[in-house]
C-alpha cells in the first residue's frame, strides 16, 4: 500500500482503531494531502495533516452537498423513499447542507446540546449508566462490553435527549441500533413519534422542534439526522476507550489513582481512538490553494481525522497513548461549521460510562477485542467498527 503510485492509491483497510494504517503516516510525511483513487470516477485527495484538515473543514469554499466516498458502497439508502421523505432530506439534512439553510437547521437544535443543557441532564445520564452497569455486572463472564454496556447506554441516552418515550424505545432500537431498516421505515417511525408527542410535551428535542417555527419537513429531516448520528460513535468510543485502557495498564493506573483526570483523558480517547478514517467528503467550489496544496474546483477532498490526530506536527509522540496529554484540538468531533453538535453530551456519556465501570469493577480485564485486528469499515464514509469487546472482572484490582 505505502509504495503504490498516486494513481493506484486507495483508502487503506489494514488499520485498527488504536493502530492506524502505516499508509496514512507515509502519505502524511509526503504532503499535507495526497491523491486518492475513488471507486466511482475521478480521483480526489485525502488530507492527512492536522493544520490542513482544520482549514478545509472550516473553509466555506468547500461544500458538503456532493457525497462521493473513497470507500465502495452498494445500493442507495433512498430506495422507495416517499415524496415527503425526499422533501425532509432536502430541507434539513445537516450532512448535506451548506450556508444559510445549514445554519438555520443547526440553530434549531444547538440549544438542546449546549453545555448548559448537558449539565442539566448530568444526573439523568448518570442514572442511566448506573442502571446499565448493574445489568452488565449481573451477566455471565466474559461479557461483551460493546453490545451489553456501551450500546444500551448510548441508546437510552439518545432516547432521553431526543424525547422518545419508553413505549417507543424498543422500536427505536430495532430501526436505528440493532436491526436493518429502510429510510422510509425510519421516517414512518419519526412521523408516529411526532403524532404522539404533539399533545405530550416534555423537556427534549422533539418538543423543542414541535414548538418552534420550523416546517414539518424540517422537523422530520433534522430528527432523522439526530436519530441516525452520534449514538453509534458514543458507543464505539466507550468500548474503544476501555480497550485502550485495558491494553495500557500504566495509563489505567493513572486514572485509578486520580479519577478526576478522566475528564481530560476523554480528549486523548478521542484523539487516539477516532472513529472516522474519513469524514463526509468536501468538494471544492472553486480553484483554491491551502498550505501549498492546489485544489481544483470540483475536486473531492476526504479529510482523515485518524491521520490528522496522529500528526507529529501537532502532537509530540503522537502514536503514544497518554491520558495526561493535552489533546484538545483533536478532530475526533470534526471541526468548523459541521463539527459534531452533540460533542458535549458525548463527553458526558463517555465520562460516566468509563468512570462508573472502573469504580465498580476494579478487577476488570480484557479477554478479547475484535477491534485489535482490522475489521470492515462500518460505513461508506469509512468508520471503524468497535467489534465485540469481551471482558471479565473481579471485586479486586489485579
Amino acid at each position: 500500500m505505502t509504495g503504490c503510485p498516486y494513481h493506484e492509491r486507495r483508502l487503506p483497510t489494514d488499520g485498527t482503531p488504536l493502530a492506524p494504517s502505516p499508509a496514512l503516516a507515509t502519505w502524511r510525511d509526503e504532503a499535507p494531502a495526497t491523491p486518492l483513487r475513488y471507486p466511482d470516477g475521478p480521483d480526489g485527495l485525502i488530507v492527512t495533516r492536522h493544520a490542513l484538515a482544520r482549514d478545509v473543514l472550516a473553509d466555506p469554499r468547500f461544500t458538503v452537498a456532493v457525497h462521493r466516498f473513497p470507500h465502495p458502497q452498494e445500493g442507495t439508502y433512498l430506495d422507495d423513499l416517499d415524496e415527503a421523505g425526499h422533501a425532509a432530506l432536502a430541507a434539513s439534512n445537516l450532512l448535506a447542507l451548506d450556508g444559510d439553510q445549514h445554519l438555520r437547521m443547526r440553530r434549531a437544535i444547538i440549544s438542546q446540546f449546549s453545555m448548559r443543557a448537558v449539565r442539566a441532564r448530568e444526573d439523568a445520564v448518570a442514572a442511566i449508566v448506573t442502571s446499565q452497569l448493574a445489568e452488565f455486572l449481573a451477566r455471565d463472564q466474559p461479557a461483551d462490553l460493546f453490545a451489553h454496556y456501551a450500546t444500551p447506554i448510548s441508546m437510552r441516552t439518545h432516547c432521553l435527549v431526543l424525547g422518545v418515550p419508553d413505549a417507543l424505545a424498543p422500536r427505536f432500537g430495532e430501526l436505528f441500533v440493532t436491526g436493518t431498516s429502510t429510510t422510509q421505515e425510519k421516517f414512518d417511525y419519526i412521523r408516529d413519534l411526532l403524532a404522539g408527542r404533539e399533545d405530550a410535551p416534555g423537556d427534549d428535542v422533539v418538543t423543542h422542534l414541535l414548538q418552534g417555527e420550523w416546517t414539518r419537513a424540517e422537523v422530520e429531516g433534522i430528527l432523522l439526522v439526530l436519530m441516525t448520528s452520534g449514538r453509534d460513535s458514543v458507543a464505539y468510543l466507550i468500548a474503544t476507550a476501555m480497550v485502550a485502557l485495558l491494553t495500557h495498564p500504566d495509563q489505567l493506573a493513572i486514572l485509578r489513582d486520580d479519577p478526576a483526570a478522566l475528564s481530560g483523558a476523554i480528549e486523548e480517547f478521542m484523539r487516539v481512538g477516532a472513529m472516522f478514517v474519513t469524514l463526509f467528503p468536501r468538494t471544492a467550489r472553486e480553484d483554491l490553494e491551502l498550505h501549498g496544496v492546489a485544489i481544483a474546483a470540483g475536486t473531492t477532498v476526504a479529510v482523515s481525522p485518524v491521520a490528522a490526530n496522529h500528526d507529529e506536527r501537532q502532537y509530540e509522540d503522537p502514536d503514544m497513548f497518554d491520558v495526561t496529554r493535552d489533546a484538545f484540538g483533536h478532530l475526533g468531533f470534526g471541526h468548523g461549521p459541521h463539527g459534531c453538535v452533540g460533542q458535549q453530551l458525548a463527553r458526558l456519556e463517555i465520562r460516566e460510562a468509563v468512570g462508573q465501570l472502573l469504580a465498580a469493577a476494579p478487577g476488570i480485564r480484557l479477554v478479547h477485542a475484535e477491534q485489535l485486528s482490522p475489521l470492515p469499515f462500518a460505513h461508506p464514509v469509512a468508520t471503524y467498527e468497535a467489534g465485540a469487546v469481551e471482558v471479565a472482572w473481579s471485586a479486586a484490582a489485579p
